[in-house]
């Protein structure tokens, strides 16, 4: 098992706005003022940072993972060298940082990928590594996920999906990757610089995945286009996909009143009606639609009532909830149930979709509830109830070892019968 982490201001604008134009009416700029420009090098780690790089590790990453390393390295006098700790280790769960431009940023809009020599202790896969991260905006982040490494010294390609947006990127390299089942390891990458290879060919970008999805959804409800990736063809034979940010997309809705989308691929439902979010990327569409059916205002459940001392809140903005593992446990290959989870001004909603079942498990802490022996939760069902419809709900207590399946477990099952339209009541199984 592989443990992951997953891991301007405006007044100044205004007043240097105000100042060049008052300037301008008093007298001709000269020819010779030419346009601010930034370096073109494209250098990363040549047996040192290259000016202007500075380290930067995560928060909760293990701060001293990275070194030089004098003794391995594929060429020159010493390589850039990653020690991804234990399970375990107090330093740090994960090894993961960004190395990032200070001086202002660099002009790319000339090369078409990063390239670096790299090799490991042991054969392993990088979670994610790339570049465009810079702590701030990450407009154009681009993650290659799942690298797969070597013992033996091999180049590795990461393309640019459209070079001519990085006239500024501080975000020269960044890395996160956790222990290989269970234990750490070490990496070396050498040779991590910008080139114009000339022989990424045949761009193919989607969104979703490359699938055309449709939902049904909620007037007021904000909807995030995910999953946007690009694919290449390099000139070893082999396709290639990077994880692009939205920075690199140009987002379009058919119907703008029903739904908007901004350049960042967040989609804002206006009004009641259908619309198709399609995407481009340095004008070739992208695979992949997002179908969006409005039906127009949601139907809120009634404001909770009851006392917080009363309640033991799993889930709900009224109250402080309990900590969860998770909402949606995606058992396969027997559950069909996805999440599309949503929020209305600010009011948050478990969305089930494909629904057949779904479990929520609180195990990390358990939860005491012999004093609070009601379960409340509302349901809402957006098409007509079937008439033999029965919703099960099944309550499991971990027993003493606090462990799912220990062999000390107990569970009970309530049913709720439909009794009206609108409503069902549940009944004990037993």
């Amino acid at each position: 098992m592989k443990t992951k982490k997953q891991i301007q201001s405006k007044i100044t604008f205004l007043l240097g706005l105000i100042l060049l134009t008052t300037i301008a009416c008093e007298r001709e700029l000269s020819e010779d003022v030419v346009e601010a420009t930034f370096t073109l090098n494209p250098e990363v780690y040549i047996d040192g940072f290259s000016a202007g790089l500075e380290y930067y590790p995560y928060l909760d990453s293990k701060f001293d993972a990275f070194s030089v390393d004098t003794e391995v390295k594929y060429s020159g006098a010493s390589s850039m060298r990653f020690d991804v700790p234990n399970v375990g280790d107090p330093s740090g769960a994960y090894a993961g940082a960004i190395f990032r431009d200070d001086n202002g940023g660099r002009d790319l809009s000339g090369y078409d990928a990063l390239t670096f020599w790299a090799k490991s202790s042991t054969a392993a896969t990088i979670n994610d590594i790339g570049f465009g991260q810079d702590f701030g905006e990450n407009k154009f982040q681009v993650s290659k996920r799942g690298l797969r490494l070597s013992t033996n010294w091999v180049k590795y390609i990461i393309p640019i999906p459209n070079p001519s947006e990085l006239h500024q990127e501080s975000g020269m390299f960044w890395y996160a990757e956790g222990p290989e089942n269970d234990n750490g390891y070490t990496f070396w990458i050498d040779e991590l610089k910008y080139e114009k290879l000339g022989t990424i060919a045949q761009p193919r970008p989607s969104i979703l995945n490359g699938d055309d999805i449709v939902v049904n959804s909620f007037i007021g409800v904000k909807i995030n286009i995910t999953d946007l990736n690009q694919t290449f063809h390099l000139d070893s034979g082999q396709n290639t996909t990077v994880s692009a940010a939205p920075g690199y997309f140009t987002f379009t809705s058919s119907d703008p009143s029903v739904a908007s989308v901004s350049e960042f691929g967040e989609v804002l439902i206006e009004t009641d009606g259908q619309t198709i979010i399609t995407a481009s990327l340095n004008g070739i569409e992208a695979e992949g639609s997002l179908t969006i059916n409005s039906v127009g205002s949601f139907s809120f459940a009634p404001t909770p009532s009851r006392s917080p001392e009363d309640v033991t809140s799993i889930f709900s903005n009224h109250y402080t909830n309990t900590p969860v593992d998770f909402f949606n446990g995606y058992w396969q290959p027997y559950q069909t149930t996805q999440s599309a989870d949503f929020s209305i001004d600010g009011d948050d909603f478990l969305n089930y979709t494909n629904f057949n079942f779904v479990g929520i498990q609180f195990a990390n802490p358990t939860v005491d509830a012999t004093e609070k022996s009601n379960l409340h939760f509302n349901m809402y069902i957006p098409d007509a109830v079937p008439s033999n419809f029965d919703f099960l709900v099944t309550v499991i207590d971990f027993g003493p070892d606090k462990v799912n399946g220990g062999g000390d477990d107990t569970k009970a099952t309530i049913i709720c019968k439909k009794i009206s339209e609108n409503y069902c009541r549940f009944m004990d199984d037993n």
